[in-house]
């Protein structure tokens, strides 16, 4: 391939295009919309992600700014917006306590140039290989964590020691002065009933703006004592190259891979999770894997953390009426603009009415038509969605993924192999070059000649199902397997093959093959069915031509008294 042609499909793959933009005349004044609501959500978790990880509130911040800046044009979404996440800081924890908050920096830009090579090689289409129950049974899973994670904020409780999620949420309730959390609670409700309620007067009211106004003006009207964002730091550093050494780099491989593998994954769920929820854009996995890779190694040169798709943010994106990637660039502004020039007003913000936000926007994540469809569709993909979302609550998101997928790929072989059969057919001598006129002449062959279809799957899966069938044929000259009708043949059912037709003819039983297809003659060829066979002609395109070949075997193996 020439320069120019490299050059072209790396455009096409991985870089943008004008049409990233395309209707946002039309549309800018929603994303700009949808771009304030977000970054105004962002906001606190960006700090409070940034705390939890053990890197620093700023850290946070300026992920939330750079690498959200950087995703959202060169990702494969125009709906995705990136950021520190509570997944990813879960797994900066342990980093940073066995290497120090440095290392972070070069794990972010180990990890992005690792996820920046997984979009340009084409990986990032196997997110296409994620079933749908996985990928709702996460999205629920997801917005029951979101939902949980509110509930320290909006009962105005310090966030209780812990990991999980839904034990830190169990400890705030515990934990909390009922009377005192009213006034907090009551910011909730009332956030809830505008965020439920505007749309219905007008549904293009920027109604989460306008809820955390609300909310942020009567609590500092009434003086209430509740949490707010607090003060926010006010410095965006220059960029520096880490200075990594081999030691360095192959101390730190690791842990590089370990947050790659989260942010392609977690990326990649959340992006293709917006584009259910609008139709606005279709994703673009490998140009999205790049666009976070990308995002990754400049957060890291800026002293940020690695970042990913933000399914929370991405769904109050979503839900806020974004149609193109503007809205995530003026997320990323905003947030700029807030920590040089409006701090102080920030600040005042209660974390109760961001609580309230989210809490709703996690109601809304979860479509309900599809829970339905899943569930009433067969139990199997039921089971794979249930366990899909108790794992991400549970434990965490990787291992929800991977036990998501690893449950419906055992169910899907179970299927395959329930729909892989073996039928005897009736022997018909119809085509025959020789017609067969005398019954009993028929009646005789019929009694020496055995045709057996296989449909489905000839793999490991249904090996065993096959060989069973055939343990106790020995009571006919000659068996008649038809292949046809098998779509797949892998090594393990061409050596399940192999094994029936050598069992049968050790019993004095002649085998036939009819209709093996150039691919599976070559598997069957390589595990050696086909040299198992008692001759070479014993291989036949048609019945007909067997049947005839079987009732010449017949008959010159018949004793006079048979």
């Amino acid at each position: 391939m020439s320069a120019s042609g490299a050059l072209a499909l790396l455009r096409e793959r991985v870089l943008p295009t004008r049409a990233d933009y395309s209707g946002l005349r039309r549309s800018w004044r929603g994303d700009v919309l949808a771009g304030v609501t977000v970054g105004v959500v962002a906001l606190p978790l960006a700090l409070a992600f940034g705390v939890t990880s053990g890197v620093g509130a700023s850290a946070g911040l300026i992920t939330a700014i750079v690498a959200g800046l950087v995703a959202a044009v060169f990702g494969g979404s125009n709906l995705q917006v990136s950021g520190p996440t509570g997944a990813m800081a879960v797994v900066l924890v342990p980093i940073v306590a066995r290497y120090g908050a440095e290392a972070v920096i070069p794990v972010a830009i180990l990890a992005g140039l690792m996820v920046m090579a997984m979009g340009m090689s084409g990986l990032g289409r196997a997110v296409a290989y994620i079933p749908w129950p996985v990928v709702e049974g996460f999205t629920v899973g997801i917005a029951t964590i979101i939902f949980l994670q509110q509930i320290p904020l909006a009962l105005d409780v310090p966030k209780p020691d812990g990991e999980n999620t839904a034990l830190v949420a169990f400890r705030a309730i515990a934990a909390t002065d009922w009377q005192s959390a009213t006034q907090s609670l009551a910011i909730v409700a009332l956030v809830v009933l505008l965020m439920l309620g505007l749309p219905r007067i007008r549904r293009s009211l920027p109604a989460s703006i306008i809820a955390i106004v609300v909310a942020t003006a009567l609590t500092t009207w009434l003086a209430w004592d509740v949490m707010s964002i607090g003060a926010l730091p006010g410095v965006v550093p220059s960029p520096r190259l880490p200075i990594l050494s081999t030691a360095t780099t192959s101390a730190l491989f690791s842990a590089a891979l370990a947050v790659a593998a989260l942010a392609a994954i977690e990326s990649l769920l959340s992006a293709r999770v917006a584009d259910g929820m609008s139709d606005a854009s279709r994703l673009n996995p490998d140009r999205e894997l790049f666009g976070q890779g990308l995002a990754n190694v400049v957060s890291g040169l800026f002293g940020g953390m690695p970042a990913t798709g933000a399914i929370a943010r991405t769904a109050v994106n979503v839900r806020a009426g974004a149609r193109t990637r503007l809205s995530a660039i003026v997320h990323s502004v905003l947030i700029l603009a807030v920590v040089l020039f409006a701090a102080s007003l920030v600040a005042r913000i209660p974390l109760a009415a961001l609580a309230g936000v989210l809490m709703v926007t996690a109601v809304r994540m979860v479509d309900r038509r599809s829970l339905k469809a899943i569930v009433t569709s067969s139990r199997s993909d039921a089971l794979v969605m249930i366990l899909t979302a108790t794992a991400t609550v549970v434990f965490d998101l990787i291992l929800a993924v991977e036990i998501g997928i690893a449950v419906a790929a055992v169910l899907a072989l179970r299927a395959m192999a329930k729909s892989s059969t073996v039928e005897q057919e009736e022997v018909s001598f119809a085509g025959s070059t020789e017609t067969v006129t005398d019954d009993q002449e028929v009646e005789l062959l019929r009694q020496h000649i055995a045709v057996y279809r296989l449909d489905g799957a000839l793999f490991f899966g249904a090996a065993q199902h096959f060989l069973d069938v055939f343990t106790s044929v020995s009571d006919v000259r000659v068996v008649i397997l038809r292949l046809g009708g098998v779509r797949v043949i892998d090594a393990s059912g061409g050596h399940a093959l192999e094994e029936i037709i050598t069992g049968l003819q050790s019993r004095g039983v002649t085998v036939l093959l009819c209709g093996v297809g150039e691919r599976s003659g070559k598997i069957l060829e390589a595990v050696g069915a086909m040299t198992a066979l008692d001759a070479e002609r014993h291989t036949f395109t048609s019945l007909p031509a067997a049947i005839e070949h079987a009732r010449g075997h017949v008959e010159r193996h018949l004793s006079p008294h048979d």
